[in-house]
């Protein structure tokens, strides 16, 4: 008995830093800016001001055009994925992962080109007779943020979808096509209900990622919605507590639509079916059927990763304008990428702030699983919830949220010192903002790792620590180093962060070396592509490995 109060006592002495570390750097910050910027007169002012409250309105419509977007990309690729078996099948999860390895910001510039009054599409239309439509003036501006970032980020969704159609008992299909029930009517009926959590897993990130979304919207000129009326007002924020009142009704505009999201689809199905023992339902497609859904996946992952396609060739540019593929071609661009003066030394700070954050998320993510999943702590749920939390927070509430604590707690700000180095800074912002993808990765190798093992060792007299050390973290391996894989290379182009928390140019990451290239006139857009280029492929070699490593488990990562 001793021994085991002991072991607990010690399991709990672990614990307490862990809640300390994402109370004072998660917590903290949201209640900075809530405390700073819940005034009511302030708050009162927000919804007076027709501009801010147009702001909002923007802000929610993106949201909600991203999600539906998503959901009407994804539900048709996650039923063929689920329901039949095709050639190439198991490659499509690369295939719908390949939109996310760029930033939706940065893909912006090659939707520019795309879609701008001199670029690909009014090339092709002038072409064929037809006038010229100003794709991005106007409403066409509010859509083609809605797309880029629905093409950026609905894998999330899908991903979630197929999980959640793996999951539901093919015998309730077979029972109702019986009883002569159609497809649309057996999916109406049966898989929409019983998928609902999944829909609710991956579109809620969807949903406050778009409500919050900075850079899309900024790159795009759309200066008119609350993440970009922040991002302008932090030059005003130590005699203008309005962006303040503006985060907070972000951030309460942020859980409402969580909380709604919830109570619509977040409850079980109404027959929590499992497949079990039935096997796969998978249907084998014969004849020339067969390569549809593959040809289906090749339309859809072509069509969002146009922008990116439209990114390289710019790099590679010398002149492109009214034409549909550039007029020629140079390596001019990464030359003058290497020699300008943001680059190099942009690389290096973020190189630098996401390994950083790597080993710090992957400290804390693997502490936490452990202690939820294995020690199962009395409490320990709340470690859990308080590791999927930043999921549910606005980046751009967050990084608000750093960026008030460095200038008004005195004891942080010589912590983080954000004028003269902001490497701890960032380097924890990153860490907090990735810690639920390390979290769900190491839970998720737990959950699939048998305890005989470890139990064996502990009974043969061996620690905590050293079952920790010999059995655990050696089983569980893989799922750590993907872990932290999506922490040091998110972290590399994460944004809100990046945008808000650089102030000084010599402290630049990649994300805000980008976004001042592109401001440049003449040739900034060509040397801020190529810089795009390199981060692209960085990305997409991380999310290939991880997505080798866990297959379609991979969806678990960006689960609430």
């Amino acid at each position: 008995m001793n021994r085991f109060l002991l072991r607990t006592f010690l399991r709990y002495l672990v614990a307490l830093p862990v809640l300390g570390f994402l109370v004072i750097f998660l917590l903290y910050p949201i209640y900075a800016v809530v405390a700073g910027g819940a005034d009511i007169t302030m708050i009162g002012e927000v919804f007076k001001s027709s501009l801010y409250r147009e702001g909002l309105v923007n802000a929610l419509l993106i949201a909600l055009g991203t999600t539906l977007i998503s959901f009407i990309i994804s539900l048709p690729l996650a039923l063929l994925y689920n329901r039949f078996e095709f050639p190439g099948k198991e490659v499509c999860n690369l295939l719908i992962m390949a939109p996310m390895i760029l930033p939706p910001f940065v893909g912006a510039l090659g939707f520019q080109q795309l879609l701008g009054y001199y670029g690909v599409f009014n090339a092709v239309l002038t072409g064929l007779g037809f006038e010229r439509i100003n794709f991005l003036a106007g409403e066409g501006r509010f859509w083609a943020v809605c797309a880029i970032e629905a093409l950026h980020l609905y894998p999330v969704l899908y991903l979630n979808l197929v999980t959640s159609l793996a999951n539901v008992d093919p015998a309730l299909h077979e029972a109702a096509r019986n009883l002569g029930a159609g497809w649309f009517t057996r999916l109406r009926r049966i898989t929409l209900p019983l998928i609902r959590p999944g829909i609710f897993a991956g579109g809620s990130i969807i949903l406050i990622w778009s409500f919050t979304e900075l850079g899309t919207p900024l790159m795009f000129g759309f200066t008119n919605v609350t993440p970009v009326q922040v991002f302008f007002g932090i030059t005003e924020l130590e005699r203008n507590a309005m962006p303040l009142a503006l985060t907070v009704v972000m951030l309460a505009g942020s859980s409402l639509l969580y909380i709604v999201g919830r109570l619509l689809l977040g409850r079980p199905g109404a027959a929590s079916a499992v497949k079990g023992t039935l096997g796969a339902s998978a249907e084998r497609l014969a004849g020339g059927c067969r390569f549809l859904p593959l040809l289906l996946f090749g339309l859809v992952t072509f069509a969002a990763v146009l922008p990116h396609i439209s990114l390289i060739l710019l790099a590679f540019s010398g002149d492109w304008y009214n034409t549909v593929l550039p007029s020629g071609y140079t390596f001019l661009n990464f030359e003058n990428a290497l020699s300008d003066s943001l680059v190099i030394p942009s690389i290096i700070n973020s190189l630098q702030y996401s390994f950083t954050a790597m080993l710090l998320a992957v400290l804390l993510g693997v502490l936490i699983s452990v202690i939820v999943v294995r020690w199962k702590l009395r409490g320990g749920w709340i470690l859990d919830a308080l590791s999927m939390l930043p999921l549910a927070v606005p980046g751009i509430v967050m990084a608000f949220g750093f960026l008030v604590l460095s200038y008004r707690n005195p004891v942080l700000n010589t912590l983080f010192d954000v004028e003269n180095n902001p490497l701890l800074l960032l380097a924890v912002a990153y860490a907090v903002r990735r810690l639920p993808y390390v979290v769900r990765s190491v839970s998720s190798g737990l959950e699939q790792t048998p305890e005989e093992l470890e139990l064996a060792a502990r009974n043969l007299g061996a620690g905590s620590f050293t079952v920790l050390k010999r059995i655990t973290l050696p089983l569980i391996l893989a799922n750590v180093i993907v872990g932290g894989l999506f922490a040091f290379s998110f972290s590399m182009l994460e944004v809100s962060d990046s945008l808000i928390l650089a102030q000084k140019s010599e402290f630049y990451p990649i994300t805000k070396a980008i976004y001042d290239l592109s401001q440049i006139n003449g040739s900034g857009t060509f040397i801020a592509c190529a810089f795009g280029v390199w981060s692209m492929l960085f990305l997409g070699s991380t999310i290939a490995l991880a997505g080798a490593v866990l297959g379609r488990k991979i969806g678990a990562i960006f689960r609430l």
